[in-house]
Order: C-alpha cells, then structure tokens, then sequence
C-alpha cells in the first residue's frame, strides 16, 4: 500500500470536509443512501432465526438489494426476476448461502451464492457484497467494481489483481486491506466501511 498516496487524499478530503463524514454536506449525502435504516432491516431480517423462512427471506433479499443505493438500477430488477423465478429449492440454496455468509462458514456460503447467482448470469460483486456490507458495516464494504479496481491501482494494494468475476480470495484481501488503510486515516472518514469507500471513491475523483 502506498501510505503517502493515502494521506494526500486523506488531507485533500478533509480540506474540503474538515469534519469528515461529520461534515453537514457529508450527512446531507448520508441521508440518501438510508445506511441506518438498512443496517437495521438486515438485522431484523436475517437472523439465524428469521433465515429458516425461505420464502420470506428470499423476499427480503430482494427488498435490501432494491433499496440499496449502492446496487446498480440496472442489477436491481435482474435480481428481483431471478430470485421470483427460482424453484423453492434453489431459494433455499439462496437462503442457506446467506445463513452461513453472514453466520457460519463464510468461504462456503460466499461460494454457494456465487453458485447460485452464476447459474442466473448474476455473478456480480455488489450482489456477493451488499448482505455483509449492511448486517456488519464496520467490518464489511459493498465492493463497487470501478471503485474497487481503481483502489488497488491507485493506492498501490500489494498483491491484489482485480477480476471482474467474484473470487473469496480477494475479497478477504481486499476487506483486509481496506482495515489496513482505515488504521492510518482520521476516524470521521470511517464511520462505517461503505463511507470509507465513499471517502476513497470520492479522493479518486479529486486527484
């Protein structure tokens, strides 16, 4: 990782947001993507208890996909038709995927869902991402692809070769290095992984 590369654009941010992410135009942008209110919705919705309703957990990934600011216009209603169009028991590969991505195995429910999602032509890393990325939002991230391969080029990410198809190797690398980095900037570019990325998507754009 290119440190220097990171601290100019931690003081080119906060040049302009002296206070962070606690800037009022930061939480005028804040309130749009809802962070709070999704945050709270994947946790009420996909507990270990509430994952034992298949088809109602099925439902429920469609809605935090579809309410996501984060999912592309064009990944939300693909979504939505492939999960209506899966049989009963590919919604509960779906769901058990789910289950252990956020409560147990985590490399077998990232694989599972990559199964699944393929098989739908929906292999895409917001998809992979979006359910860890709002049930632990201060460990996880919803990996934007521009903004995520632009990361590893322009910060330097030793080791980390972007590919368009999700792979759990880099996506444990790539969280990893997105912790390394949050350690060497001020807090109020953190409050959450997403803001964090926000933080780096936009620093991308002021360079």
């Amino acid at each position: 990782m290119n440190a220097e590369k990171l601290k100019d654009a931690e003081k080119a941010f906060l040049a302009q947001y002296p206070q962070g992410f606690n800037s009022p135009e930061m939480i005028e942008i804040g309130k749009k993507h809802k962070m709070d209110k999704l945050v709270a919705f994947a946790h009420e919705n996909f507990t270990p208890q509430a994952l034992e309703n298949v088809k109602e957990t099925a439902e429920n990934m469609i809605r935090l996909v579809s309410r996501s600011s984060m999912v592309s216009v064009f990944e939300k209603p693909k979504f939505r038709d492939a999960v209506r169009a899966m049989t009963l028991d590919e919604k509960g590969y779906l769901t058990d995927s789910l289950n252990d991505l956020l409560h147990g195995d985590e490399a077998k429910g990232f694989h599972q869902m990559l199964d699944i999602l393929t098989k739908y032509s929906l292999a895409k890393w917001t998809l992979i991402t979006v359910f860890r990325c709002y049930y632990y939002p201060e460990t996880d991230l919803l990996f934007k692809p521009t903004t995520v391969k632009n990361a590893v080029k322009i910060f330097e990410l030793d080791g980390l070769i972007y590919k368009p198809r999700p792979s759990y190797d880099f996506f444990v690398e790539y969280r990893n290095a997105i912790a390394q980095m949050k350690a060497q900037v001020d807090p109020s570019l953190s409050p959450s992984n997403a803001a964090f990325s926000g933080f780096l998507m936009m620093a991308m754009e002021m360079q």
